[in-house]
């Protein structure tokens, strides 16, 4: 997809260059985006708020690196050099709340590409690794990893699972979907898994967060979000048998994971990076931007009405009381998904290789996060809360990120892409230093488009290491046709 051909009809942030000018913006557009003036450092600052869980562990600030799917894995499911690379880079970030570092596969058939990382017996002693990785570099430049909380995401795929192939997709669905069953090529009586093979899933995750416990990990995100197979359990209201229709059916495969890991392995903390809505999936309409995929009644978003295009809070509500029955702390919130739904998911200005122009400005959809977790707080204080979607912010993260904590509205910044290219921007933001404009991510979606088509994922346009390689040029060349 070229920029060239589509510009963007939103400014781009680096064009509100003044307080006043991104003020005004937002006024005028009717965004509802508060901000702080002036930043604070040192014990001064929100960002410097510590905290202590349930069961013990010590959160250092109020930075947490999120999890991102990593397509530079090897085949079977091990850490390459470039995997150790970025998980380096995110303990040497400065936050002390390290959420998975990235999504790992619980068994081979569910992983999203053939280069996910794998969570089984062969592979324990590369997570080993990694960890000892993380503590010993974090531990080299911050003096200490007693208040550093460094967990792994544990995942299924579902319908998006690619475990073979790069370009084959081999779904495990719950229930047969009106619309991504069509637009992925699924016949409405495709399969659906069985109750007795979710049962069989459940064991595997129950061992996986054995072995991550094994390898060191302090708790593990048991993953509900973007539409994988975690996700699609939450909107299985037409699904029979005991993990469709009613929510206690729904959250049954949380709450078998919990259990086992309770039994299991005691003492592993427990959290759920969670989509906490959803909406209709779009696609490309006039001037490729992004439209509903239809304009019927949809029944099938969780965390939203029925017309599939407002958020409705009431089911996520629901579920988050399930989460407290469990007495999980950890909530990580996130919205929507990238392989339907991206703006809504991951607001940004240029679109991955599949994807739409934004329909609306990406700071709408930045707003529209920031509200639904600050709703998901004050009607759940007790949870540790983690928000998304702040790194279209650029210039302006730190600003928003300092409201966003100081009036309670969650209590941790997530950043996924943004420590791609800037790495360092917690540790930079928490001494009181001056962003570096030329680390600071653009949402290229170079990191998405890479992979979409069979690349390894990295931020090619600003970080020196990725920009020097021949995918960089391939990716270019791509963009351009």
């Amino acid at each position: 997809m070229s920029t060239e051909k589509h510009k963007p009809k939103f400014p781009r942030i680096a064009q509100l260059k003044t307080a006043e000018q991104f003020k005004s913006y937002l006024e005028e557009q009717g965004i509802p985006l508060e901000f702080d003036l002036e930043l604070k450092s040192g014990s001064d600052s929100p960002f410097s708020k510590t905290h202590v869980t349930r069961e013990g562990n010590r959160i250092g600030n109020s930075f947490c690196i999120l999890p991102m799917e990593g397509w530079d894995g090897t085949e079977d499911g091990k850490p390459s050099e470039l995997t150790k690379r970025r998980w380096r880079n995110f303990a040497e970030s400065g936050a002390k709340l390290l959420w998975g570092c990235e999504a790992v596969a619980v068994r081979h058939e569910g992983r999203a590409n053939p280069n996910q990382l794998l969570m089984n017996e062969a592979n324990l002693p590369d997570f080993e690794g990694l960890f000892n990785l993380v503590q010993d570099a974090h531990r080299e430049k911050f003096g200490t990893t007693e208040d550093l909380l460094t967990g792994l995401q544990l995942t299924h795929s579902g319908r998006f699972c690619k475990p073979n192939s790069k370009t084959k997709m081999e779904p495990k669905i719950l229930y047969s979907h009106p619309i991504l069953n069509k637009k992925f090529g699924l016949a409405a009586d495709y399969p659906i898994m069985s109750d007795g093979e979710i049962s069989e899933l459940i064991d595997d995750y129950v061992l996986a967060a054995v072995r991550s416990q094994q390898a060191g990990f302090q708790f593990v995100d048991i993953k509900h979000c973007h539409g994988y197979l975690g996700h699609e359990f939450l909107s299985s209201y037409e699904r029979e048998g005991r993990f469709g229709k009613s929510m206690e059916n729904r959250s049954r495969f949380l709450r078998e994971i919990v259990a086992g890991i309770r039994a299991e392995a005691p003492g592993l903390e427990i959290g759920v990076r969670m989509s906490i809505f959803d909406w209709m999936p779009f696609q490309k309409g006039p001037d490729e931007i992004g439209i509903p995929a239809s304009s019927e009644t949809y029944t099938n978003a969780f965390g939203a009405d029925q017309t599939g295009l407002k958020t409705d809070l009431t089911e996520p509500f629901a579920f988050l009381q399930e989460l407290q029955k469990l007495g999980i702390e950890l909530l990580c919130t996130t919205a929507g998904s990238p392989y339907y739904n991206p703006h809504i998911q991951r607001p940004a200005l240029f679109p991955p290789s599949d994807g739409y122009q934004p329909p609306e400005d990406p700071l709408a959809g930045v707003a529209r996060q920031i509200a639904a977790t600050a709703a998901v707080k004050a009607a759940f204080p007790d949870f540790y809360v983690v928000g998304s979607a702040y790194s279209y912010l650029q210039e302006w993260l730190p600003n928003v990120a300092q409201e966003v904590l100081h009036s309670s509205k969650a209590d941790s910044i997530g950043l996924g892409r943004m420590v791609l290219s800037y790495p360092d921007l917690p540790a930079d933001i928490l001494a009181g230093n001056v962003l570096k404009r030329g680390k600071i991510c653009r949402t290229f979606s170079d990191c998405t488009t890479a992979p979409r088509n069979g690349m390894i994922s990295g931020c090619f346009p600003l970080d020196p290491f990725y920009k020097e390689m021949e995918e960089y040029s391939i990716l270019k060349q791509l963009k351009s046709t």
